[in-house]
């Protein structure tokens, strides 16, 4: 009987409590400098970070101290990460230039989130069930976005992007990827003032949807196509590639 209770607390994984940072802040705006993130909004009066990564080994030899980088940024989290506040804005940087940590943010709907990134490492944004206002600047990140209503701009040179919008979207909406594939879905009954353009790839579109073309002054080979969804509005809608295709579809 010894042997079996030894044997079965021995199997039990061990868990070790997620670790959280936390801001408090609901307006203004968050810069995001890191090579990946999951971004979610929420009904908060925090910006609360939280590592992703379970660490099960602890260094003693570590005790006391902090990460630092050769810029001289400090991690002062313990989540791996830099945080900073500069007036109403609240800043979070990595501090590996190669391998980014596992971070989830949560966000509250008043606070403008904006992401940066220029490095060849990074990896996936995920945006989620966000009502804030959106920037995102990236050159390798490829975003992903669900649930969310803009406004927006996003851009990202080599990555690809994909968006589906909540059912209340807001003006303007601006998703570009130089070289990637841009893929969006929206609700059925959006209203809106359409662009689409790609240089050198293909534009596909459900016909659910219903886009109503403007065919004035416009060229068969030209790449760009101008129209409405739904008889148009209020909302301004831009979505662009020039080296990959644009998928425009009806949200499930």
């Amino acid at each position: 009987m010894k042997k079996l209770l030894i044997v079965a607390i021995v199997l039990i994984p061990c868990f070790t409590k997620a670790q959280e940072y936390k801001v408090a802040q609901n307006t203004g705006r968050l810069e995001i400098q890191l090579g990946k993130v999951i971004v979610e909004g929420y009904s908060g009066n925090e910006i609360i970070f939280t590592s992703m990564y379970e660490n099960t080994s602890k260094d003693t030899r570590a005790e006391g101290l902090r990460a630092i980088n050769g810029l001289g940024i400090e991690d002062n989290t313990g989540l791996g990460v830099n945080v900073t506040r500069n007036a109403n804005t609240v800043i979070v940087k990595q501090l590996k230039k190669v391998e980014a940590p596992e971070i989830k943010i949560k966000v509250p709907k008043g606070v403008i989130v904006s992401f940066q990134y220029e490095s060849q490492y990074g990896g996936v944004v995920k945006l989620r069930n966000m009502e804030n206002e959106i920037e995102v600047s990236a050159r390798y990140n490829s975003i992903e976005m669900e649930n969310v209503t803009g406004p927006m701009i996003v851009k990202t040179i080599y990555g690809h992007v994909e968006a589906k919008f909540a059912n209340s979207i807001k003006s303007p909406v601006s998703v570009v990827s130089v070289y990637g594939y841009v893929d969006v879905s929206l609700p059925v009954e959006t209203r809106a003032n359409l662009r689409l353009s790609s240089s050198y790839g293909e534009i596909l579109v459900s016909p659910d949807l219903k886009l109503e073309v403007n065919r004035e002054g416009m060229d068969n080979n030209s790449g760009r196509i101008q129209g409405k969804l739904g008889g148009g509005g209020d909302l301004n809608m831009d979505l662009s590639s020039n080296y990959g295709k644009i998928y425009l579809r009806k949200k499930n």
